[in-house]
């Protein structure tokens, strides 16, 4: 911690649902002395920076539930920042497991003037090949764990099935951690992903976990973890000058698309990401799909503004390995390019159902119409009941074991839909 205030404290709040509240506080420090710390590191090859700073509290998690926290640091001067934290269950068997995403929280964070999209004199060219979890988030700490993460544990914990916690660094590093999963729930912006990751979702979802993916984007970047996994790096359009390209195969960090060892997202999550920005509605293409039940919806009704700020489509070119059924299809336009957003449905022989929405605002949705969420994009309470049903209806149907075996299986529509492309 690095302050020009005289002190500060630190509240740890655990995240979900308690009678209606959505947090719960669960320790609190006291009074800690403030102290700036020296300037960061820059290691220029990769232009990462490193917050080489010294301990300032040590936070006792010990005896906490598992779940995800928000940890509040109050400043005597009346500023305030967040860090997100995740208290990883032991093991997710006979649970539904929610997945965090401090990778991608990390590609975004522009704390000390880089992140992997743009260096201090903000350009794309000056971005950072790596980042480190050694510094601080931007902004007010958690914008990534709030904006797209939070409405769904508070969802899944107010439903009161059986859930586990964990990160996607955490599967990287144990695969062990999905074993025996009812569901595996990836949340609204997962875009990060180690090849040990990838392969250990497909894994699970063999075995006959079902997954669902809630955004759009997911599973495009490759990455490689060093430093102990304290580091991120994501060569992106350079990847040519990844020291592990091409002789490395999948530990070069092209996109996964891409060569020399191409794997598009889709052959896992059904959908394959397309674009950015867009601002559609949604549209309902199958509203008699048991994911809608209860919504009262039908086939052509629309939800305007939730298809955002970038989205996925089921490809006829690059689908799964099983049959696929496109339940919603919305017409939108991307950088004056017309295309469709599509939310999909398909099993697999293990039993496991997988569904990916295809926008980005899925999880924002659940919001809509609340004021709990200042980016709400124009989205109403009738977008919030829609998102918040259909969500309650797949985690429920994903909790109870494989969804081939308790739900209708998919009826492949990619022909109808798209034409004989």
């Amino acid at each position: 911690m690095s302050t020009t205030a005289p002190g500060f404290r630190v509240s740890a709040y655990r995240m979900g649902w308690y009678r209606g509240a959505q947090a719960r506080l669960v320790w609190r420090s006291d009074r800690v002395a403030g102290r700036v710390q020296r300037k960061p590191d820059l290691v220029p090859r990769t232009r990462t920076v490193r917050a080489g700073w010294k301990r300032t509290v040590l936070v006792p998690t010990d005896g906490w539930p598992e779940g995800a926290y928000l940890l509040r640091l109050d400043a005597s001067s009346g500023h305030q920042r967040y860090v997100p934290l995740i208290v990883r269950s032991a093991t997710a068997r006979g649970r539904t497991l929610l997945i965090h995403a401090p990778a991608t929280w990390q590609a975004y964070n522009l704390w000390g003037g880089y992140s992997l999209y743009e260096g201090d004199d903000g350009s794309y060219g000056m971005r950072s090949l790596a980042v480190s979890f050694a510094r601080p988030y931007d902004s007010d700490g958690a914008e990534k764990f709030l904006v797209y993460e939070w409405a769904v544990v508070v969802l899944a914990e107010r439903l009161g099935i059986p859930l586990a916690y964990t990160t996607g660094v955490d599967i990287h590093r144990d695969p062990a951690v999905l074993r025996g999963a009812v569901s595996a729930v990836t949340l609204g912006h997962d875009e990060y992903w180690t090849p040990q990751q990838r392969q250990s979702m497909t894994r699970a979802r063999d075995a006959g976990t079902n997954l669902a993916f809630l955004g759009a984007n997911t599973c495009f970047r490759r990455i490689r973890l060093e430093d102990g996994d304290r580091t991120v790096v994501c060569y992106k359009t350079d990847y040519r000058h990844d020291p592990l390209y091409p002789r490395h195969g999948a530990l070069g960090t092209t996109d996964f698309r891409q060569a020399p060892d191409p794997d598009p997202e889709s052959s896992l999550t059904g959908v394959l990401y397309e674009g950015y920005p867009v601002n559609a509605p949604y549209a309902v293409r199958n509203a008699g799909h048991w994911l809608f039940a209860g919504t009262g919806v039908k086939r052509g009704d629309s939800f305007a503004h939730l298809v955002g700020v970038e989205y996925d489509r089921v490809t006829p070119g690059s689908l799964p390995d099983a049959p696929i059924e496109i339940i919603a299809h919305s017409p939108l336009v991307c950088n004056g390019r017309r295309s469709h957003s599509d939310s999909a449905y398909y099993t697999v022989p293990s039993g496991a159902g997988v569904f990916a929405s295809g926008t980005m605002r899925w999880v924002e949705g659940l919001m809509a119409g609340t004021g709990e969420n200042g980016r709400n994009h124009g989205m109403d309470a009738r977008t919030g009941a829609f998102v918040t049903r259909t969500t309650e209806n797949l985690l429920r149907a994903f909790a109870e074991g494989p969804a081939a075996k308790t739900r209708p299986a998919p009826r492949d529509n990619v022909r109808e839909v798209y034409g004989s492309t």
